[in-house]
Protein backbone atom coordinates (compact mmCIF):
# COMPACT_ATOMS: atom_id res chain seq x y z
CA UNK A 1 0.00 0.00 0.00
CA UNK A 2 1.32 3.37 -1.12
CA UNK A 3 2.68 6.22 1.55
CA UNK A 4 -0.14 8.61 0.90
CA UNK A 5 -2.93 6.32 1.20
CA UNK A 6 -1.37 5.26 5.06
CA UNK A 7 -1.55 9.15 5.67
CA UNK A 8 -5.07 8.89 4.40
CA UNK A 9 -6.41 6.10 6.72
CA UNK A 10 -4.69 8.00 9.72
CA UNK A 11 -5.99 11.33 9.08
CA UNK A 12 -9.03 9.28 9.04
CA UNK A 13 -8.64 7.28 12.25
CA UNK A 14 -7.89 10.43 13.74
CA UNK A 15 -12.06 11.54 12.70
CA UNK A 16 -13.23 8.63 13.88
CA UNK A 17 -11.22 8.85 17.25
CA UNK A 18 -13.35 12.37 17.46
CA UNK A 19 -16.46 10.99 15.98
CA UNK A 20 -16.29 8.35 18.76
CA UNK A 21 -16.29 11.05 21.92
CA UNK A 22 -19.38 12.76 20.07
CA UNK A 23 -21.07 9.26 19.89
CA UNK A 24 -19.97 8.47 23.59
CA UNK A 25 -21.74 11.67 24.92
CA UNK A 26 -24.68 11.19 22.72
CA UNK A 27 -25.18 7.38 24.17
CA UNK A 28 -24.96 8.93 27.82
CA UNK A 29 -27.87 11.48 26.58
CA UNK A 30 -29.92 8.90 24.78
CA UNK A 31 -30.10 6.61 28.04
CA UNK A 32 -30.53 9.42 30.30
CA UNK A 33 -33.64 11.18 28.41
CA UNK A 34 -34.98 6.97 27.88
CA UNK A 35 -34.83 6.56 32.06
CA UNK A 36 -34.99 10.03 33.08
CA UNK A 37 -37.17 11.62 30.82
CA UNK A 38 -39.57 8.65 29.24
CA UNK A 39 -39.69 7.32 32.68
CA UNK A 40 -38.52 3.60 30.29
CA UNK A 41 -37.42 0.76 32.62
CA UNK A 42 -33.84 0.12 31.06
CA UNK A 43 -30.94 -2.13 32.02
CA UNK A 44 -29.13 0.83 32.90
CA UNK A 45 -26.16 -0.78 34.33
CA UNK A 46 -25.60 -2.72 31.55
CA UNK A 47 -25.72 -0.23 29.18
CA UNK A 48 -23.54 1.78 30.85
CA UNK A 49 -20.97 -0.93 31.21
CA UNK A 50 -21.28 -0.90 27.20
CA UNK A 51 -20.52 2.84 26.68
CA UNK A 52 -17.83 2.51 28.89
CA UNK A 53 -16.17 -0.14 27.00
CA UNK A 54 -17.08 2.29 24.67
CA UNK A 55 -14.99 4.94 25.99
CA UNK A 56 -12.01 2.52 26.75
CA UNK A 57 -11.73 1.20 22.93
CA UNK A 58 -11.75 5.38 22.27
CA UNK A 59 -9.02 5.27 25.03
CA UNK A 60 -7.07 2.79 23.66
CA UNK A 61 -7.30 4.27 19.72
CA UNK A 62 -5.82 7.69 21.29
CA UNK A 63 -2.71 5.70 22.60
CA UNK A 64 -2.53 4.57 19.21
CA UNK A 65 -2.80 7.63 17.50
CA UNK A 66 0.46 8.99 19.89
CA UNK A 67 2.50 6.88 17.62
CA UNK A 68 2.20 8.16 14.10
CA UNK A 69 2.84 4.70 12.37
CA UNK A 70 1.19 4.33 8.96
CA UNK A 71 -2.58 2.73 9.47
CA UNK A 72 -3.35 -0.33 7.54
CA UNK A 73 -7.18 -0.94 5.82
CA UNK A 74 -6.98 -4.07 8.17
CA UNK A 75 -6.86 -1.95 11.58
CA UNK A 76 -9.32 0.31 10.63
CA UNK A 77 -11.76 -2.22 9.63
CA UNK A 78 -11.40 -3.63 12.84
CA UNK A 79 -11.75 -0.05 14.26
CA UNK A 80 -15.03 -0.16 12.73
CA UNK A 81 -15.80 -3.66 13.92
CA UNK A 82 -15.58 -2.64 17.35
CA UNK A 83 -17.99 0.13 16.89
CA UNK A 84 -20.34 -1.99 15.26
CA UNK A 85 -19.93 -4.45 18.11
CA UNK A 86 -20.76 -1.75 20.51
CA UNK A 87 -23.95 -0.21 19.02
CA UNK A 88 -24.88 -4.03 18.15
CA UNK A 89 -24.86 -4.48 22.25
CA UNK A 90 -26.72 -1.21 23.11
CA UNK A 91 -29.85 -2.25 20.30
CA UNK A 92 -29.73 -5.56 21.97
CA UNK A 93 -30.14 -4.26 25.48
CA UNK A 94 -33.19 -1.78 24.07
CA UNK A 95 -35.43 -3.44 21.97
CA UNK A 96 -33.48 -4.96 19.14
CA UNK A 97 -34.89 -4.16 16.00
CA UNK A 98 -37.85 -2.64 16.98
CA UNK A 99 -35.84 0.20 18.69
CA UNK A 100 -36.17 3.20 16.10
CA UNK A 101 -32.34 3.71 16.57
CA UNK A 102 -31.77 0.52 14.94
CA UNK A 103 -30.97 2.37 11.33
CA UNK A 104 -27.64 3.02 12.81
CA UNK A 105 -26.12 0.14 12.02
CA UNK A 106 -26.51 1.34 8.14
CA UNK A 107 -23.18 3.88 8.91
CA UNK A 108 -20.36 2.05 9.58
CA UNK A 109 -21.37 0.79 6.15
CA UNK A 110 -20.96 3.97 4.68
CA UNK A 111 -17.74 4.60 6.09
CA UNK A 112 -16.33 1.88 4.87
CA UNK A 113 -17.31 2.11 1.24
CA UNK A 114 -16.07 5.52 1.25
CA UNK A 115 -12.48 4.94 2.04
CA UNK A 116 -11.51 0.74 2.03
CA UNK A 117 -11.06 -1.64 -0.43
CA UNK A 118 -14.47 -3.24 -1.95
CA UNK A 119 -13.42 -6.75 0.10
CA UNK A 120 -14.12 -4.97 3.43
CA UNK A 121 -16.94 -3.23 2.04
CA UNK A 122 -18.53 -6.83 1.31
CA UNK A 123 -17.15 -7.75 4.46
CA UNK A 124 -18.68 -5.14 6.46
CA UNK A 125 -22.15 -5.17 4.34
CA UNK A 126 -22.24 -9.10 5.68
CA UNK A 127 -21.76 -7.86 9.43
CA UNK A 128 -24.36 -5.07 8.99
CA UNK A 129 -26.88 -7.76 7.97
CA UNK A 130 -25.96 -10.41 10.12
CA UNK A 131 -26.30 -8.25 12.87
CA UNK A 132 -29.80 -6.40 12.02
CA UNK A 133 -30.89 -10.20 11.39
CA UNK A 134 -29.64 -11.14 14.78
CA UNK A 135 -31.29 -8.45 16.54
CA UNK A 136 -34.97 -9.57 15.22
CA UNK A 137 -34.90 -12.17 17.71
CA UNK A 138 -32.17 -12.14 20.00
CA UNK A 139 -32.72 -8.93 22.14
CA UNK A 140 -34.32 -7.43 25.40
CA UNK A 141 -37.70 -6.06 25.20
CA UNK A 142 -38.42 -2.05 25.60
CA UNK A 143 -40.15 -1.71 27.52
CA UNK A 144 -43.10 1.02 27.48
CA UNK A 145 -42.30 4.87 27.97
CA UNK A 146 -44.66 6.52 30.65
CA UNK A 147 -48.61 7.39 28.83
CA UNK A 148 -48.13 10.98 29.52
CA UNK A 149 -45.91 10.91 26.67
CA UNK A 150 -48.18 10.08 24.14
CA UNK A 151 -48.88 6.72 22.20
CA UNK A 152 -46.09 4.41 21.43
CA UNK A 153 -45.73 4.68 18.12
CA UNK A 154 -45.84 8.47 18.18
CA UNK A 155 -42.94 7.85 19.83
CA UNK A 156 -41.20 4.97 17.84
CA UNK A 157 -41.82 7.45 15.20
CA UNK A 158 -40.31 10.40 17.05
CA UNK A 159 -37.23 8.17 17.49
CA UNK A 160 -37.08 7.42 13.96
CA UNK A 161 -37.07 10.79 13.15
CA UNK A 162 -34.40 11.56 15.32
CA UNK A 163 -32.36 8.57 14.14
CA UNK A 164 -32.82 9.90 10.85
CA UNK A 165 -31.37 13.49 12.16
CA UNK A 166 -28.63 11.60 13.79
CA UNK A 167 -27.36 9.94 10.65
CA UNK A 168 -27.55 13.28 8.82
CA UNK A 169 -25.12 15.05 11.47
CA UNK A 170 -22.58 12.20 11.43
CA UNK A 171 -22.56 11.76 7.61
CA UNK A 172 -21.81 15.89 7.33
CA UNK A 173 -18.87 15.51 9.80
CA UNK A 174 -17.42 12.62 8.88
CA UNK A 175 -18.16 11.10 5.35
CA UNK A 176 -17.85 14.90 3.54
CA UNK A 177 -14.16 15.19 5.22
CA UNK A 178 -13.57 11.81 3.94
CA UNK A 179 -14.56 12.72 0.51
CA UNK A 180 -11.97 15.63 1.21
CA UNK A 181 -9.07 13.12 1.98
CA UNK A 182 -9.81 10.89 -0.88
CA UNK A 183 -9.62 14.57 -3.08
CA UNK A 184 -6.34 15.64 -1.16
CA UNK A 185 -5.28 11.81 -2.03
CA UNK A 186 -5.70 12.19 -5.62
CA UNK A 187 -4.39 15.52 -5.68
CA UNK A 188 -0.87 14.25 -4.17
CA UNK A 189 -0.86 11.37 -6.88
CA UNK A 190 -1.90 13.31 -9.95
CA UNK A 191 1.25 15.71 -8.92
CA UNK A 192 3.93 12.74 -8.13
CA UNK A 193 2.40 11.45 -11.94
CA UNK A 194 3.43 14.06 -13.59
CA UNK A 195 7.13 15.07 -11.23
CA UNK A 196 7.51 11.30 -12.49
CA UNK A 197 6.61 12.59 -16.28
CA UNK A 198 8.87 15.47 -16.05
CA UNK A 199 11.80 13.28 -14.63
CA UNK A 200 11.49 10.56 -17.36
CA UNK A 201 11.36 13.39 -20.00
CA UNK A 202 14.30 15.30 -18.31
CA UNK A 203 16.37 11.48 -18.52
CA UNK A 204 15.55 11.65 -22.07
CA UNK A 205 16.87 15.22 -22.81
CA UNK A 206 19.85 13.98 -21.04
CA UNK A 207 20.42 10.83 -22.91
CA UNK A 208 20.06 13.07 -26.23
CA UNK A 209 21.98 15.52 -25.29
CA UNK A 210 25.17 13.30 -23.91
CA UNK A 211 24.58 11.56 -27.23
CA UNK A 212 24.68 14.74 -29.23
CA UNK A 213 27.88 15.98 -27.25
CA UNK A 214 29.18 12.99 -28.67
CA UNK A 215 28.50 13.13 -32.33
CA UNK A 216 29.36 16.98 -32.21
CA UNK A 217 32.30 16.84 -31.39
CA UNK A 218 34.24 15.23 -34.86
CA UNK A 219 32.22 17.86 -37.32
CA UNK A 220 33.53 20.73 -34.63
CA UNK A 221 37.20 19.39 -34.60
CA UNK A 222 37.01 19.46 -37.88
CA UNK A 223 35.83 23.50 -37.97
CA UNK A 224 38.12 24.88 -35.64
CA UNK A 225 40.69 23.22 -38.24
CA UNK A 226 39.29 24.65 -41.51
CA UNK A 227 39.05 27.86 -39.54
CA UNK A 228 42.89 28.35 -38.46
CA UNK A 229 43.67 27.09 -42.37
CA UNK A 230 41.56 30.05 -43.38
CA UNK A 231 43.13 32.50 -41.01
CA UNK A 232 46.79 31.37 -41.93
CA UNK A 233 46.10 31.64 -45.41
CA UNK A 234 44.20 35.11 -45.47
CA UNK A 235 46.10 36.27 -43.11
CA UNK A 236 46.57 40.02 -45.24
CA UNK A 237 42.62 40.30 -45.39
CA UNK A 238 41.84 42.16 -41.68
CA UNK A 239 38.28 42.24 -42.33
CA UNK A 240 37.93 38.60 -43.38
CA UNK A 241 40.36 37.80 -40.67
CA UNK A 242 38.37 39.64 -37.86
CA UNK A 243 35.26 37.61 -39.13
CA UNK A 244 37.27 34.44 -38.37
CA UNK A 245 38.47 35.08 -35.32
CA UNK A 246 35.16 35.40 -34.41
CA UNK A 247 33.95 32.11 -35.84
CA UNK A 248 36.83 30.49 -34.25
CA UNK A 249 35.91 31.88 -30.80
CA UNK A 250 32.18 31.00 -31.27
CA UNK A 251 33.90 27.09 -32.14
CA UNK A 252 35.96 27.43 -29.33
CA UNK A 253 32.76 27.84 -27.39
CA UNK A 254 30.49 25.11 -28.28
CA UNK A 255 33.56 22.67 -27.89
CA UNK A 256 33.39 23.74 -24.38
CA UNK A 257 29.53 23.28 -24.05
CA UNK A 258 29.88 20.23 -25.25
CA UNK A 259 32.97 19.14 -23.13
CA UNK A 260 30.55 20.22 -20.05
CA UNK A 261 27.87 18.33 -20.88
CA UNK A 262 30.06 15.20 -21.44
CA UNK A 263 32.25 15.69 -18.24
CA UNK A 264 29.15 16.90 -15.71
CA UNK A 265 26.87 13.96 -16.22
CA UNK A 266 26.65 12.09 -12.84
CA UNK A 267 28.25 14.90 -10.70
CA UNK A 268 27.22 16.37 -7.87
CA UNK A 269 26.67 20.04 -7.37
CA UNK A 270 30.14 20.43 -5.16
CA UNK A 271 31.88 18.50 -7.79
CA UNK A 272 30.38 20.28 -11.04
CA UNK A 273 30.43 24.00 -9.27
CA UNK A 274 32.88 26.12 -7.71
CA UNK A 275 32.56 28.88 -4.99
CA UNK A 276 32.19 32.48 -5.59
CA UNK A 277 30.92 35.40 -3.71
CA UNK A 278 26.76 35.51 -5.25
CA UNK A 279 27.89 39.08 -7.03
CA UNK A 280 30.97 37.86 -8.46
CA UNK A 281 28.99 34.96 -9.93
CA UNK A 282 26.00 37.50 -11.54
CA UNK A 283 28.47 39.30 -13.30
CA UNK A 284 30.65 36.44 -14.63
CA UNK A 285 27.66 34.49 -15.64
CA UNK A 286 26.20 37.57 -17.73
CA UNK A 287 29.76 38.25 -18.93
CA UNK A 288 30.04 34.42 -20.34
CA UNK A 289 26.53 34.75 -21.81
CA UNK A 290 27.74 38.10 -23.62
CA UNK A 291 30.71 36.18 -24.87
CA UNK A 292 28.17 33.71 -26.63
CA UNK A 293 25.80 37.01 -27.72
CA UNK A 294 27.92 39.74 -28.63
CA UNK A 295 25.23 41.33 -30.82
CA UNK A 296 22.77 41.74 -27.34
CA UNK A 297 22.96 44.74 -24.77
CA UNK A 298 21.50 44.43 -21.63
CA UNK A 299 21.51 46.85 -18.61
CA UNK A 300 22.75 45.17 -14.93
CA UNK A 301 22.16 46.26 -11.95
CA UNK A 302 23.31 44.05 -8.27
CA UNK A 303 21.77 44.54 -4.83
CA UNK A 304 22.03 42.63 -1.31
CA UNK A 305 20.72 43.98 1.92
CA UNK A 306 23.67 42.26 3.44
CA UNK A 307 28.11 41.22 2.56
CA UNK A 308 27.97 39.13 -0.19
CA UNK A 309 27.66 34.96 0.67
CA UNK A 310 29.93 32.86 -0.67
CA UNK A 311 27.93 30.25 -2.87
CA UNK A 312 28.55 26.99 -5.35
CA UNK A 313 28.14 27.83 -8.78
CA UNK A 314 27.03 25.23 -10.23
CA UNK A 315 26.99 24.51 -14.06
CA UNK A 316 23.52 23.77 -14.75
CA UNK A 317 21.82 26.17 -13.05
CA UNK A 318 24.53 28.63 -15.18
CA UNK A 319 22.99 27.12 -17.90
CA UNK A 320 19.07 27.20 -16.96
CA UNK A 321 19.80 30.92 -16.52
CA UNK A 322 21.32 31.80 -19.53
CA UNK A 323 18.48 30.27 -21.77
CA UNK A 324 16.31 32.88 -19.72
CA UNK A 325 18.26 35.29 -21.28
CA UNK A 326 18.40 33.94 -24.36
CA UNK A 327 14.67 34.05 -24.59
CA UNK A 328 14.19 37.39 -23.28
CA UNK A 329 16.86 38.38 -25.80
CA UNK A 330 15.87 36.71 -29.16
CA UNK A 331 12.17 38.99 -28.60
CA UNK A 332 13.47 42.00 -26.92
CA UNK A 333 13.27 45.54 -28.89
CA UNK A 334 15.44 46.96 -25.90
CA UNK A 335 18.52 46.26 -24.06
CA UNK A 336 17.61 43.69 -21.63
CA UNK A 337 17.81 44.45 -18.12
CA UNK A 338 19.22 42.03 -15.41
CA UNK A 339 18.49 43.18 -11.68
CA UNK A 340 19.66 41.10 -9.03
CA UNK A 341 19.19 40.89 -5.44
CA UNK A 342 20.06 38.27 -2.45
CA UNK A 343 19.45 38.87 1.62
CA UNK A 344 19.53 36.24 4.14
CA UNK A 345 17.16 33.73 2.37
CA UNK A 346 16.93 34.15 -1.15
CA UNK A 347 18.42 35.14 -4.43
CA UNK A 348 16.32 36.95 -6.71
CA UNK A 349 16.88 37.52 -10.40
CA UNK A 350 14.87 39.86 -13.14
CA UNK A 351 14.82 39.96 -15.96
CA UNK A 352 13.10 42.41 -18.00
CA UNK A 353 12.59 42.46 -21.95
CA UNK A 354 10.61 44.66 -24.37
CA UNK A 355 9.05 42.22 -26.29
CA UNK A 356 5.38 40.77 -28.01
CA UNK A 357 4.72 38.66 -24.40
CA UNK A 358 3.59 35.57 -24.05
CA UNK A 359 -0.18 33.97 -24.69
CA UNK A 360 -1.89 32.65 -20.34
CA UNK A 361 -2.22 29.81 -22.58
CA UNK A 362 1.50 29.78 -23.62
CA UNK A 363 2.28 30.56 -20.44
CA UNK A 364 0.32 28.05 -18.73
CA UNK A 365 2.38 25.41 -20.56
CA UNK A 366 5.74 26.84 -20.65
CA UNK A 367 8.28 24.89 -18.28
CA UNK A 368 5.98 21.72 -17.80
CA UNK A 369 6.77 20.25 -21.40
CA UNK A 370 9.62 20.21 -23.11
CA UNK A 371 7.29 20.45 -26.17
CA UNK A 372 6.06 24.13 -27.10
CA UNK A 373 5.50 25.66 -29.73
CA UNK A 374 7.22 29.23 -29.94
CA UNK A 375 8.33 31.71 -32.43
CA UNK A 376 11.90 31.03 -31.24
CA UNK A 377 11.89 27.04 -30.78
CA UNK A 378 10.17 24.22 -29.00
CA UNK A 379 10.71 25.45 -25.63
CA UNK A 380 13.27 22.82 -24.67
CA UNK A 381 15.61 25.70 -22.59
CA UNK A 382 13.03 26.57 -21.15
CA UNK A 383 11.44 23.39 -19.62
CA UNK A 384 15.40 21.93 -18.68
CA UNK A 385 15.25 25.53 -17.15
CA UNK A 386 12.48 25.31 -14.99
CA UNK A 387 13.28 21.87 -14.31
CA UNK A 388 16.32 23.29 -12.46
CA UNK A 389 15.44 26.05 -10.67
CA UNK A 390 12.85 23.87 -9.49
CA UNK A 391 15.46 21.22 -8.28
CA UNK A 392 17.45 23.54 -6.47
CA UNK A 393 14.19 24.65 -4.59
CA UNK A 394 13.46 27.77 -6.36
CA UNK A 395 10.30 29.02 -8.44
CA UNK A 396 10.24 31.07 -12.20
CA UNK A 397 7.21 33.58 -12.45
CA UNK A 398 5.79 35.52 -15.55
CA UNK A 399 4.88 38.54 -15.76
CA UNK A 400 3.64 41.92 -18.15
CA UNK A 401 5.31 44.51 -17.93
CA UNK A 402 3.89 48.18 -18.50
CA UNK A 403 4.58 49.16 -21.60
CA UNK A 404 4.91 45.52 -23.21
CA UNK A 405 7.09 42.99 -22.56
CA UNK A 406 7.78 40.52 -19.96
CA UNK A 407 8.61 40.13 -16.32
CA UNK A 408 10.89 36.99 -15.44
CA UNK A 409 11.83 36.62 -11.66
CA UNK A 410 13.73 33.63 -10.66
CA UNK A 411 14.01 33.15 -7.11
CA UNK A 412 16.10 31.12 -5.16
CA UNK A 413 16.84 29.43 -1.49
CA UNK A 414 20.06 30.73 -0.76
CA UNK A 415 20.43 27.79 1.67
CA UNK A 416 20.66 25.51 -1.54
CA UNK A 417 23.49 27.59 -2.70
CA UNK A 418 25.65 27.83 0.27
CA UNK A 419 29.24 26.50 0.27
CA UNK A 420 28.96 24.19 3.18
CA UNK A 421 31.62 24.79 5.74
Amino acid sequence: MDATLDKTLLFNLRRLFVLRNIAIGGELAVIAIAVWVLEMALPVAALLAVVGLHGVVNLLTWGRLRFARAVEPFEFFVQIMLDVGVLFALLALSGGSTNPLVSLLLLPLVVVAAILPRRYVWAMAGVTVLAYSVLMFVYKHMPHAHSRFGHEFDLHVTGMWFSFLLSVGLIIFFVTKLAQSLRERDLHLAQAREQALRDEQLVTLGTLAAGAAHELGTPLSTMSVLVKELQHEHADDKELAGSLSLLGDQLARCKQTLSAISVSAGQSKAEGGYRTAVGMYLEQLVQQWQAARPGVSCVCDWQGDMAQPEIVADHSLTQAISNILNNAADVSREPVEILGRWDAQHVTLEVLDRGDGVSPEMRARLGKTPVVSTKQGQGVGLFLAYSVIKRLGGRVALEDRDGGGMRTLIELPLAKLLVQA
